[in-house]
């Protein structure tokens, strides 16, 4: 028994260096999703038109953030159909990161949102993923969102949003859906939901809840439908170079758990790429999203936002962004340029900026070939997965598998074997001449 025992210690002592550097690293990628930015001047607010005659759509932002493409994808579908009113808020007017470090103005805090429209609720309310769901610091927001349904506003959640929403009462009762990743832990969470399964949208009338991240473009383009008739609705995703409208997409089945390739990038890339994004005036709100949620979803690098001069830089709708650094950064890997901007010249020394968006299409299907191209396919397969990407107009070409970080754990158990049989050799005793 002891040598049994004896034997268990030496394989917890070979596999704790890894396992602990896994933790750590894993717990360090996530946290830097949602790190904030710099303290930097807020820009004056812009004027923000509102028509009265139009319906009015506003994505909630909260005090920690929220996921890029959950509040970015369907701003964009909105502002683009021309028939509503479209404004981000935050419970105040500073800047909020979404994931990746992109810094977002909200157009209003919660307080200046209620004196541009008066006792009127907004016609529809869009919920993204937040990441302090069910913490304190979050009743704020869903004390808001209650009000707002009380007061008649339609509610859209986007993937992990859902969560928000139960976690103010307000799925209660109902049938809704949520990332396939988190379905499970919602349904012990918050069992007052009927959460359902294999579905991109589920319509419960005045709510509709989605699947994974880019779900939330079809349940968007649903309430499009609903509001404003198919037909806005079509030209909308025509103008983001959504396919699918109308048609059945499929949905990742609800595994669980994640790939060993983001499992392997989580926890043993202990030095992943600085990878710049410039941003540029004039950008498209879901080819910025697509850049840094592609980058930050798969684990293999971290974004930093950059703008020319390291200034404020206003999307195609309207939206402000503050950057995290000027074009002239150090230690930048690699430079990403999304949407339509050419011709950037990069600081002496710097990586040549790669234009990612560079053929027409759908921007996430670019963005996540170029993930394949400058990472490896099984990470592009796992970032497209867990994005909710169908994966038709995806070119996956480039290295198999992230076989450098998939060393590190190999490495570090045969050193850690190594270790201990040199000292059981040092500590084992020397047999002498007998005595006669």
């Amino acid at each position: 028994m002891r040598t049994f025992l004896k034997w268990c210690a030496l394989v917890v002592a070979v596999l704790a260096v890894p396992a602990v550097g896994a933790t750590v690293s894993a717990l360090s990628a996530f946290d830097a999703l949602y790190a904030p930015g710099p303290v930097r001047p807020l820009p004056t607010a812009a004027p923000v038109p509102h028509d009265p005659a139009k319906p009015t759509a506003v994505i909630v932002v909260g005090d920690h953030g929220a996921v890029v493409s959950d509040a970015l994808a369907p701003y964009e579908i909105l502002a683009a159909t021309g028939k509503f009113n479209v404004y981000t808020v935050a419970p105040h007017r500073e800047p909020e990161p979404l994931t990746g470090g992109l810094d977002l103005v909200p157009d209003f805090g919660f307080d200046d949102l209620a004196a541009r429209l008066g006792p009127k609720a907004p016609d529809l309310v869009v919920v993204p993923a937040l990441p302090d769901v069910g913490e304190p610091g979050s009743d704020v927001v869903t004390a808001w969102l209650r009000a707002q349904a009380a007061h008649g506003a339609n509610l859209l959640s986007v993937c992990n949003g859902g969560g928000v929403l139960a976690s103010a009462g307000l799925l209660d009762g109902r049938p809704a859906t949520a990332h396939w990743l988190k379905l499970d832990d919602w349904a012990k969470e918050y069992p007052a939901g009927k959460w359902v399964r294999g579905q991109r949208f589920v319509d419960d009338g005045d709510v509709v809840t989605t699947a994974g991240v880019l779900s939330g473009i079809d349940g968007t383009l649903h309430w499009v439908e609903r509001l404003a008739g198919p037909a806005v609705a079509a030209g909308a995703a025509a103008k983001i170079g959504w396919r699918h409208y109308g048609t059945r997409v499929p949905v990742t089945p609800p595994a669980g758990v994640p790939d060993a390739a983001a499992i392997v990038n989580a926890g043993f890339r202990w030095n992943p790429d600085t990878v710049g994004v410039l941003l540029t005036d004039g950008v498209g709100e879901i080819e910025l999203a697509s850049v840094f949620d592609t980058e930050g979803q798969s684990l293999s690098a971290r974004t930093l936002a950059l703008s020319a001069g390291g200034g404020p830089v206003r999307s195609r709708h309207g939206l402000t962004f503050l950057p995290r650094a000027a074009l002239t950064a150090p230690g930048l890997d690699r430079l990403l340029v999304p949407g339509a901007a050419r011709g950037i010249t990069p600081p002496a020394g710097g990586p040549a900026p790669e234009y990612v968006h560079d053929r027409p299409g759908f921007a996430y299907d670019t963005a996540v070939s170029r993930l394949a191209r400058s990472t490896d396919v099984a990470t592009a397969r796992w970032t497209a997965k867990v994005l909710e990407l169908p994966t038709d107009g995806v070119v996956f070409e480039g290295r198999a598998w992230p076989w450098l970080p998939t060393a590190v754990p190999i490495v570090l158990i045969l050193l850690g074997a190594a270790v201990v049989v040199a000292v059981r050799r040092i500590r084992a005793p020397r047999a002498g001449p007998r005595p006669s």
